[in-house]
């Protein structure tokens, strides 16, 4: 099974054949629009899809492909911070931004992700996830889990005054048995990768990792995952694809 994703940067029903080119069974789109409010020709393509997004022309999708069928997982609830009497200390599900939880044929449970924030947010990006975390860490525990997407983060951009940073995230997806399939298969260490999937203004100077799959242990062995070559897909985005090929057998 080929699980891909990629921040296509707007305009999805304008680049349905630069997805397809991608020969995915499972397409995770961040910055997509929602079909249901867009083209024939896009809503057609969708098939039975799943979207989630602030407003209807920026979102994250899940679209299967080749017969395969996904299902939203309903996970809401909500975490407080002991001792802290402050609306901070406190968050729900449906307030942070963006996760998709879905089902893949009723057998592997997928996040989908894409983070989102403002510099005037202390828990933008990654500490959104951060905080999605803190509420899911069940949902998260077990075989046949992946987590996937844009985190718009990487450990070089660590704070020593939050316990949310990125290396404190991966820390504790390691103690629910989760490990990034890129690090693993290149031996390369959070921070240090030498490929990159995001270029900022898409310029090749300006190149950065903040794209991942992260999959439980019983998947580890069984997952390789691809990245797509920039002089190939800066043409119609800022990010390259990641595309995690699973040995389903």
């Amino acid at each position: 099974m080929r699980i891909t994703s990629w921040n296509c940067g707007g305009a999805l029903r304008k680049k349905l054949d630069q997805a397809d080119s991608l020969s995915a069974d499972i397409l995770i789109i961040q910055e997509c629009e929602d079909p249901a409010r867009s083209t024939h020709a896009y809503r057609e393509w969708a098939g039975d899809y799943l979207w989630l997004g602030d407003s209807k022309n920026k979102g994250i999708g899940v679209f299967p492909k080749n017969g395969h069928r996904v299902t939203a997982l309903n996970w809401s609830g909500k975490f407080e911070i002991a001792g802290i009497k402050h609306p901070s200390g406190s968050w729900t599900t449906e307030a942070l931004k963006l996760f998709l939880p879905f089902s893949i044929n009723d057998d592997y449970k997928v996040l989908g992700v894409w983070t989102k924030g403002a510099d005037s947010q202390a828990f933008a990006y990654i500490g959104q996830f951060w905080k999605y975390l803190q509420i899911h860490r069940q949902q998260l525990s077990g075989p046949r889990q992946l987590i996937i997407g844009d985190l718009n983060s990487n450990a070089i951009w660590d704070k020593s005054d939050r316990w949310w940073n990125h290396s404190n995230v991966v820390e504790e997806l390691a103690e629910l048995g989760l490990s990034s399939v890129y690090h693993q298969q290149h031996d390369e260490k959070q921070g240090e990768e030498s490929l990159a999937t995001f270029f900022l203004y898409r310029r090749m100077a300006k190149a950065y990792h903040i794209d991942y799959a992260f999959v439980s242990k019983d998947l580890l062995d069984r997952s390789v995952l691809d990245l797509g070559k920039p002089e190939k897909w800066l043409t119609v985005s800022d990010h390259v694809p990641i595309a995690l090929k699973l040995e389903t057998a």
